[in-house]
This record gives C-alpha cells, sequence and structure tokens, in this order.
C-alpha cells in the first residue's frame, strides 16, 4: 500500500512537492500525464474492461482524468467524459490534458455515468475548501445506491485529505489511486473507509523533497521507530534491559494491572513488578510467576519503591480507581523521574483538574510521559480540544503539545503525537482488538519499550504497532491474554521488516 518512507503529506505539502519537482525541470504537464497513466493502469490492472465513465472536475483533478479516459480509450476501454462546469474555463495543466482528449465533453449532472460497469472519480482532489452540495451530492447519493465501483484519483470526492471528514458528502470508492505519498486524510476515519484500496504511484516526483518539505506526519510502521527499537546484545542481562513496574488497584481490581504486566515482559523488559496494595498482595501473589511483586501503602509507599533508580519506567491507571489516591500515587511517581505510562483511572482521575497533571509532567523532575486515552478519556481530559471538531490528528497534536506528554489518541486509526509536533497514524489495529483489556495490555507494551530506554514518541509508537499485529495474528476470539502470547513470533520476525 505504501513504500518504505512512513512521511504522509498534507494537502498544502503536497503542493508544494509538486511546486519543488516543477521548479527542479519536471513540467506539470508531464506530472499530469503521469498521475493519469498511473490511474489508467492501476484501473486496467483490476477491473474487467467494459463502459468506464470518467467524472472530471474542473482542477487538476479533472485533468487527471483527461488522461486517464484518453488512455482507456486508446486501450479500447469504451470511456464516456462528464465534465463539471465549462471546458474553456479549465486552466493551465487541466486545459492542455482536455485539449488532447479527443472524445465528446458531455456536462456532468446527477445522472452522469449510468449505464457504466465503472466510475473513475476524478471530481475533486484532497484539497476541497468547501461542502460539496447541488449536483455533485446528488450524483454521490446516485453512485451510491447503484453499486458500480468507483475508482477515486486522489482522494474520493467530497473526502478532506487532511482530516479524513466527509464534506458534506463524499464517494465510497473501490480503488483509490493517490501520487507520491500518501495523505492523512486516507488513513482517519471515515476517510480509509471510503478510500477501499490505496495504490500510491510514484509519477516523478524526487523523494529528495521530502528533506525541503521535513514532514511531521508519518504512517505507523517499523521504519518510523526502527532506529530507536531495543536489539538484546549477547553481553546483556535482565538489569540491562530495564525494571517495569505496574501499578496494581484493590483486592477486586486487579486483573488489569497483570495483563499490562505480562505485556511489558513479553515485550521485552528484563523485569517487571507489580506494586500492589496489601489488600491485593494475595490475589496478585496467586496469579504471578516471573512478574515479581512488591506492596506498597499509599503515595509514600510507592515514592520508596521508585527510589530503586534501576526501576526506570512505571505504569499507572489500569485498574487503579478514579479519586484522591490514584492522583497522590501518579503525583509522586512523576517526581521520581521515571518514565511513565498513565492510563484509564490515572486519567480520568484528573478530569476536574487537568492543569495539575500537566504542570506536574512539565516539571523538573519528571521524566518521560505517554497518555493513553480513548476518545472518552480525552474528552475529560482536554474538554475544548474535544469539542473543536478539529481531526483526530489534529486534536492529538494539540493535546501532547498542552500536556508536555506523548499522546495515544486509541481507536481504529490510533494517533500517537509528541509535544515537538511529530505525529503518526497507525493502520493495523482490526476490530478483534475491541476486547475487555486490550487497552492494558497496549499500556504495558509501551511500558516495556520505555524500560529499555526507547524515546517516548517512537515507544509509543511501535508499542501500537506491535498491539495491532498481535491482534491481526491472532484473529478472532481474541481476548487480551492472547495478546501478550501473540509477540514472540510477531518480534522474531521484526529484524525483517526493520531492514
Amino acid at each position: 500500500m505504501h513504500d518504505s518512507s512512513p512521511a504522509l503529506l498534507t494537502t498544502a505539502e503536497m503542493a508544494r512537492a509538486d511546486a519543488l519537482a516543477i521548479a527542479r525541470g519536471r513540467p506539470g504537464s508531464v506530472l499530469m500525464e503521469n498521475a493519469g497513466r498511473a490511474v489508467a493502469e492501476a484501473v486496467a490492472a483490476r477491473f474487467p474492461q467494459g463502459p468506464v465513465a470518467v467524472l472530471c472536475g474542473p482542477g487538476n483533478n479533472g485533468g487527471d482524468g483527461f488522461v486517464a479516459a484518453r488512455l482507456l480509450a486508446e486501450r479500447g476501454w469504451p470511456v464516456t467524459l462528464f465534465l463539471l462546469g465549462a471546458r474553456e474555463n479549465l486552466k493551465g495543466d487541466a486545459a492542455e490534458a482536455a485539449a488532447r482528449w479527443q472524445g465528446p465533453v458531455h456536462p456532468l449532472t446527477a445522472g452522469a455515468g449510468e449505464g457504466a460497469t465503472l466510475v473513475i472519480d476524478a471530481i475533486f482532489g484532497a484539497g476541497l475548501a468547501r461542502d460539496v452540495e447541488g449536483v455533485v451530492a446528488d450524483l454521490i447519493a446516485r453512485l451510491a445506491k447503484s453499486g458500480v465501483p468507483v475508482a477515486a484519483v486522489d482522494v474520493p470526492s467530497g473526502l478532506d485529505g487532511d482530516s479524513g471528514a466527509v464534506r458534506g458528502a463524499a464517494v465510497k470508492a473501490a480503488l483509490t489511486v493517490t501520487f507520491f505519498r500518501l495523505k492523512p486524510g486516507h488513513l482517519l476515519l471515515p476517510g480509509r473507509r471510503l478510500c477501499g484500496e490505496l495504490k500510491v504511484a510514484d509519477i516523478g516526483i524526487p523523494s529528495d523533497v521530502l528533506e525541503e518539505i521535513a514532514p511531521q506526519t508519518f504512517i505507523d510502521h517499523p521504519p518510523l521507530w526502527a532506529a530507536a527499537f531495543p536489539q538484546p546484545k549477547i553481553d546483556g542481562h535482565k538489569y540491562t534491559r530495564g525494571h517495569a513496574v505496574v501499578v496494581s488497584g484493590g483486592a477486586a481490581h486487579t486483573g488489569a494491572a497483570r495483563l499490562a504486566a505480562r505485556g511489558a515482559l513479553r515485550a521485552g523488559a528484563g523485569l517487571v513488578t507489580v506494586a500492589t496494595p496489601p489488600s491485593a498482595l494475595l490475589v496478585n501473589a496467586a496469579h504471578l510467576t516471573a512478574i515479581m511483586l512488591a506492596p506498597f501503602d499509599g503515595a509514600d509507599g510507592l515514592t520508596q519503591i521508585l527510589e530503586d533508580k534501576r526501576k526506570n519506567a512505571l505504569l499507572i491507571g489500569p485498574g487503579a480507581g478514579v479519586g484522591a489516591e490514584t492522583r497522590e500515587n501518579v503525583l509522586a511517581a512523576l517526581l521520581s523521574g521515571t518514565a511513565m505510562v498513565l492510563d484509564a483511572d490515572a486519567l480520568t482521575s484528573f478530569a476536574e483538574i487537568p492543569r495539575d497533571l500537566f504542570v506536574a509532567i512539565k516539571g523538573y523532575f519528571a521524566g518521560p510521559v505517554v497518555l493513553t486515552p480513548h476518545e472518552g478519556e480525552f474528552a475529560r481530559l482536554f474538554p475544548a480540544l474535544a469539542a473543536s471538531g478539529e481531526s483526530k490528528l489534529l486534536r492529538a497534536r494539540r493535546a501532547a503539545a498542552e500536556a508536555g506528554a506523548v499522546i495515544v489518541l486509541k481507536g481504529a486509526d490510533t494517533v500517537i503525537a509528541a509535544p515537538d509536533g511529530r505525529a503518526a497514524i497507525n493502520i493495523n489495529a482490526g476490530p478483534e482488538l475491541a476486547t475487555a483489556g486490550s487497552g492494558d495490555v497496549l499500556g504495558g507494551i509501551v511500558l516495556g519499550l520505555l524500560a529499555q530506554g526507547m524515546p517516548p514518541f517512537e515507544a509509543a509508537a511501535a508499542g501500537v504497532w506491535l498491539h495491532g499485529e498481535a491482534g491481526a495474528a491472532f484473529g478472532p476470539g481474541l481476548i487480551a491474554e492472547d495478546i501478550p502470547e501473540m509477540l514472540p513470533a510477531i518480534l522474531r520476525d521484526l529484524p525483517a521488516q526493520l531492514g
């Protein structure tokens, strides 16, 4: 679906890539010809030859459509072309592409493409400036009812390339052919559901333009974090692989911590300890073998555990309970300087006073922090951002800057964002991960990677990816206990993906 580069380009960055390519001597007309050819070739490879309707818009997206129409007609496809607006209003490269189309140009109406066995959507590209309405909205509704497959050029028309949001109405494509690099809107929901199969085509833009553009958004897959991933050393031992600590809840709420602890151990942490209230000691002891136990009573007790600086990463939240006691434990742990993952109850405990948490995270003594909220927890900590209507990507970025922590905003399109502006979108999480305790294991995996010295953004991104791979490897019937047990095989195969 994509090449080894994990960069994603916003619509503005893609326009800059085009401009830089043109400045280096690649004419825009050649880029458009290459784009249209890529569409035609992808269509010819995937769909049976038959009557095809090419729907063209008034901009460069429409120009790509004119090229694809011409090349498919040259291959013997019966092509009918429809244009939104007047042909004489086309400008620049799009006008040149239209001039090379020898067939008739029909006005684009709500009935455009009736009788076709395939529709090529080249109406609007990723940089759509306003909501789709009128004849195009009516056409999109009719296409949805018709069931005719659609191949989209760049993005399905009506989809915002930056946010993945639907602007009024959007085409649902079976195939989307985009150029040079994917955009965030291809991967963020609901955009990902509308794109169908994604194909990224090389149209002659040199890859070194990325150095000048310096994109800050990435696909979450191994090339993003390969350089930081911990590799076991032949002379290493358990103490060189970090000592992770997971804080347990009370006697009736211990399972989440144990799930997280096993995730940390399977992710490679050398030692894992469950810090347990005295009331939960026997329950935890009855279930744990390779994972150690350390009883503690309140924030002072947790501080004492963390005085051993070999204990270098801590997770608090799963099953911890919501309230003052959890708040005090979090604030005490932040003063210890250990790397931290805050999840679930640790986040909700600060719902009334999120600023207290953010000030502590940014404090002099605090180590790196990863927050792993789902949308509900995110809304409790960042109510203004949650209500802003902004894209998931932008909300996660703003939250990371506000909190001074890496944010893992969970979901089918999990976004990982760092305070420095970097962000990644995860694409390998399947529906089988929607099961009780799955998020606890994710927190533990990230914890295990932090314990081994991975920086927080890379640890969070790698943890989310490993979690998704584990779910996919197990498949239907997955329960949270299965996730850590899938990690050894994934980690064994990882070097091949890390290159």
